[in-house]
């Protein structure tokens, strides 16, 4: 039987020194625990990155710290997701959950002003971005996804989280 698919990291304007196998490992945690395997696809990149995407299918022209694109996402945003699907003939619509895109320049000025280190951010960012692609919207959902977030975190071992430093 073959393996179920994995959940990717992609890195992109990332220092050489930042813990990469530590978030590729997070990344199938989320995927196995939060996703209940079901696999996702992770982009951290910089800031033009992120304004590009963001203004291109959101229509915001500023960069933004994550986002997220449930289902097949365009093949620009995650080389990995396209050359796994193309390798292994997967052209069935949703095989993963979505892209999750990330500035590692907003992750890194956040976890210093609120005192943890950069991998944390970016694991904070993931989990938030994971929430948003199994559908939850904390601008709609009257607290679900703010409370699934702190559970989450706690869990995982994780600080403060997005949804909670905004009403702080």
């Amino acid at each position: 039987m073959p393996t179920p698919p994995r959940s990717t990291v992609t890195f992109r304007r990332v220092p050489r020194d930042f813990p990469r196998r530590t978030i590729e490992r997070f990344a199938r945690r989320l995927q196995m625990e939060v996703a209940q395997g079901r696999p996702f696809d992770c982009f951290i990149t910089g800031d033009a990155e992120l304004r590009r995407l963001n203004c291109e299918f959101l229509g915001n022209d500023y960069p933004t710290d994550v986002l997220s694109f449930p289902g097949v996402a365009p093949a620009i945003l995650s080389p990995v997701t396209l050359r796994r699907r193309t390798t292994t003939g997967d052209k069935i619509a949703g095989a993963t959950l979505g892209d999750i895109a990330i500035s590692f320049l907003r992750a890194r000025a956040q976890a210093r002003a609120f005192g943890h280190n950069t991998g944390q951010e970016v694991q904070i960012l993931m989990l938030h971005g994971l929430l948003h692609l199994l559908g939850m919207d904390h601008a709609t959902d009257s607290g679900r996804m703010a409370r699934a977030e702190k559970r989450w975190r706690a869990r995982l071992g994780l600080p403060t989280g997005l949804i909670e430093r905004v009403r702080s």
